[in-house]
């Protein structure tokens, strides 16, 4: 079983919540996970014990800490509307920077980081593995393909700068994120000097790996979370 901890990270905003998961013996690297749009939801956390229990040490930080950390219920949209909102580039940019720098106290930094985001915190991950040249990234259905989010370009237009071997894994059915779009993204990831992957599953919407979610579709999960495991040990490990 993973030793779990609730930590509190220093940013230039104030002190941050994050929950970390540490596996027995010597971690293989570090894994930043990134939110969902609901907040450092109880599935968040459960995919620190997971990353734990393969090896990694896992930490997950609550990028809405600068409006009291909230955690919402699946579909409170219109209560979280206005602290997605309040998110911007270069805050998440501190968030990241103040986890890293926990991790690399643990001796873990560079190439031995990776990164992995759910809902917006697929969008961060991407952008996060062409801001720095980490061990690897995955993003799971993130938005803002063709229209930025959050002060970042639209991540067609961030594709192509990947540092960072990159993994995104969509769902067809996904309302928010169109085929053609992930399609465009994966024709602008191909263009990086990194290895990069896309996955579609043909009957998944967004929010296929939340097994707390009614879009929970659990043949898609069963093969991204596979997928992400094998790229964190061939890129990261």
């Amino acid at each position: 079983m993973p030793t779990t901890d609730s930590l509190s990270l220093e940013t230039p905003d104030g002190s941050m919540p994050a929950y970390e998961a540490l596996p027995d013996g010597d971690a293989k690297g570090g894994v930043i996970v990134v939110q969902e749009a609901f907040g450092l939801t109880s599935h968040i956390e459960s995919i620190c014990r997971r990353l734990a229990d393969a090896g990694y040490r896992a930490v997950a930080p609550a990028l809405f800490h600068r409006s009291g950390s909230p955690v919402f219920e699946y579909g409170e949209y219109e209560k979280l509307m206005p602290v997605m909102k309040d998110l911007t580039a270069d805050g998440i940019r501190a968030d990241l920077a103040a986890t890293a720098a926990h991790l690399a106290g643990a001796g873990l930094e560079g190439r031995r980081v990776g990164i992995v985001g759910f809902c917006m915190g697929g969008t961060v991950a991407l952008v996060a593995g062409a801001e720095a040249p980490l061990g690897a990234a995955v993003t799971f259905y993130g938005g803002g393909v063709s229209q930025g989010r959050f002060g970042y370009a639209p991540l067609v237009e961030v594709a192509p700068g990947l540092r960072t071997p990159w993994l995104g894994l969509f769902g067809d059915l996904d309302q928010g994120i169109p085929v053609d779009d992930v399609e465009a993204l994966r024709a602008a990831a191909a263009k990086a000097p990194v290895e990069t992957e896309v996955v579609r599953y043909p009957d998944a919407g967004h929010g296929f790996n939340c097994d707390d979610r009614d879009a929970y579709h659990e043949p898609s999960a069963t093969d991204a979370w596979a997928r992400t495991l094998a790229w964190f040990e061939q890129h990261l490990a």
